[in-house]
């Protein structure tokens, strides 16, 4: 499968998203699909990612947060299983298994939360986030009494309800167009890089 809509020239696109697309590029070694798909409108682009990194990316708007960066990934990973969208599994995926140290996890996570290697507290934060994401419309004081009784607060749940609702939308955008995950992704995190060294 290949995406509906072709991406634009990188070299046309306008300097700031351009810079942005650049930065990820020296960082990562290669550019995310999804930062090419959406600057085809770079409006949408400007409002997602600004959305996104106020979400996953708490420090660049100055906000503490109670979730880890590998339980927001963990979030992005489940529910976007649970909407069938490869993009964001096999991407958010990766990144979640480097945050974790875990190779296994986002396999884990995208299959089964509820038998994956993952803490109690983790477990209940992703059975809140299924209920955001599958039956939004049930949630009720329960399901907040569940995340108190592993530390998470109101502020939290807010995180958690937020991060599912966002990725629902991009879930949404990279199904409907076909957006595949760059091959890089598919082994990012699940084994030692060949050049590591290795110690016993």
């Amino acid at each position: 499968m290949t995406t509906r809509y072709p991406f634009p020239d990188l070299n046309t696109l306008p300097d700031d998203i351009k810079a942005r697309i650049l930065e990820v590029q020296e960082k990562a070694g290669f550019i995310p699909n999804v930062f090419l798909a959406f600057a085809r409108r770079p409006a949408e682009w400007r409002a997602f990612f600004a959305y996104h990194d106020a979400l996953m990316v708490p420090e660049s708007v100055d906000r503490t947060s109670g979730l880890t960066k590998g339980e927001r990934e963990m979030i992005v990973t489940a529910t976007s299983a649970a909407n069938h969208c490869l993009y964001c599994v096999v991407a958010h995926g990766a990144i979640l298994r480097i945050y974790e140290k875990k190779p296994l996890v986002a396999d884990q996570v995208a299959i089964n939360h509820r038998k994956a290697d993952i803490s109690p507290r983790q477990r209940a934060m992703l059975d809140f986030a299924m209920k955001v994401c599958l039956q939004s419309h049930q949630v009720d004081d329960a399901d907040f009494a569940a995340l108190h009784a592993h530390d998470f607060d109101d502020e939290d749940a807010w995180d958690i309800a937020a991060i599912t609702a966002f990725f629902g939308l991009s879930n949404r955008m990279a199904s409907f167009s076909g957006m595949v995950p760059n091959p890089e992704f598919y082994l990012m995190g699940r084994a030692p890089k060949p050049n590591a060294t290795r110690t016993t």
